[in-house]
């Protein structure tokens, strides 16, 4: 909305209006301090006119440029509180998450965009398999993406109650416990969501004669459970990124790539380990960007996230640096031959969406009404840099061949 909002300003002597170019926070947080009582704020010359008024006329304190001083510093008061995001302006959210219809709040506590943490695993891990053996299996591969998709079911139903435990989530209105009330219901369903999740790929993993897929499906789940569980919980110690890296990396895909074994297990490649690597790292770099705009209520219940210990401005810096490093370590893994070249091309192939979660995460870091979008940039970024990889791997497959024969 763009014009001109107008509010009232009381300088001690009488009200006088003030215009100020609109933005919907700044205005409130400065309509909230010029309505405030005179001996509560410090404005210099606002407060100075007040506590001199017997020296002052009131010709002086309502004379144009002094009400024009009064408008620039309360402006700039105000510029400051939205900076530091001050308690105003978590309520301006509050009153924002309000007028949300229940149906939005549904889809956002759905998290379907999230669930690509699941997916890119299997598609890179089976693309690995294939590449490795021209080995591919469609049922195993959907029944164990299922499995792991109700899996991440229970991560996020489970993260959910005990963030409501601690008091987290006491003003996520799309936390699905506030959601329906009922913590206990909520509890049992992840529960019974991760057995039946875990059964699953133990299914497809007695097909593939692999008991090591099952082995480190098992230490992810265990990951998923240090990471947000009691008595552990350590997402609240500030490292979650490393768990889930390791989870959702290594773990998940070298399981995905194991599963697409056949009359014996597939020998676990260099390829696979670096890819899954790879993986691991754009994976935490969402976790990383969900903090950005939760940094307020992590530090309300103690809970020390990695941008609560640097800050947005440290911690967009990071955002960046991290970015640069994955694709340099891209670029060194093609040049010693250890991820094959057509996975490098289409992985740098990437770097426009790359450069759109750095940029974003730059502009945004300090407003709390917008940075919260990095997580799904980063979600894209994740899904797209994944994909590119497990196509760069069947490629190389389907290419031996005519790569064999330009050799002889």
């Amino acid at each position: 909305m763009a014009g001109t909002a107008v509010f009232k300003a009381n300088n001690g002597f009488g009200v006088t209006k003030i215009n100020e170019g609109y933005h919907p926070l700044r205005h409130r947080i400065a309509r909230n301090l010029s309505m405030q009582h005179p001996k509560q704020r410090s404005f210099g010359s606002c407060e100075k006119a007040y506590y001199t008024g017997l020296l002052a006329s009131k010709k002086q304190v309502t004379h144009p440029r002094f009400v024009q001083k009064c408008k620039a510093e309360v402006a700039e008061a105000a510029d400051s509180i939205l900076l530091n995001n001050a308690p105003v302006e978590e309520e301006e959210e509050r009153e924002a998450g309000e007028e949300l219809s229940r149906s939005t709040l549904i889809w956002r506590a759905a998290k379907l965009p999230m669930y690509t943490v699941a997916l890119i695993p299997a598609l890179v891990g089976s693309a690995a398999a294939f590449q490795q053996s021209g080995q591919f299996s469609l049922w195993r591969f959907l029944v164990s993406l299922a499995s792991f998709v109700i899996v991440n079911v229970w991560v996020n139903l489970s993260n959910d109650v005990y963030d409501f435990d601690t008091g987290a989530d006491k003003d996520k209105k799309e936390s699905v416990v506030n959601l329906f009330g009922s913590r206990e219901l909520i509890n049992n369903i992840a529960w019974s969501l991760l057995v039946i999740g875990f059964s699953g790929i133990c299914c497809v993993a007695a097909a593939a004669a692999s008991g090591r897929s099952v082995i480190l499906s098992a230490f992810a789940a265990f990951c998923f459970f240090l990471y947000q569980c009691p008595p552990f919980r350590l997402s609240y110690f500030g490292v979650g990124e490393p768990l889930l890296m390791l989870a959702y990396g290594p773990l998940s895909t070298i399981a995905f790539y194991l599963l697409q074994s056949r009359t014996s297990e597939l020998p676990i490649s260099g390829t696979v380990v670096w890819s899954s690597l790879l993986i691991g790292f754009t994976t935490a770099l969402i976790l990383f960007c969900s903090h950005f705009h939760q940094i307020s209520g992590d530090r309300a219940v103690e809970k020390m996230s990695p941008l609560v210990r640097l800050g947005t401005d440290k911690g967009s810096k990071v955002v960046k640096f991290g970015i640069v490093g994955l694709y340099s370590l891209v670029l060194a893994l093609g040049f010693f031959q250890a991820l094959p070249l057509p996975s490098v091309i289409l992985g740098f192939m990437t770097l426009p969406v790359a450069n759109l979660v750095v940029g974003f995460v730059e502009k945004n870091h300090k407003d709390k009404s917008k940075i919260f979008m990095s997580k799904y940039l980063s979600v894209r970024l994740h899904t797209v840099f994944g994909a590119a990889l497990a196509v760069g791997l069947v490629i190389t497959r389907i290419l031996a061949p005519a790569a064999a024969k330009l050799v002889l």
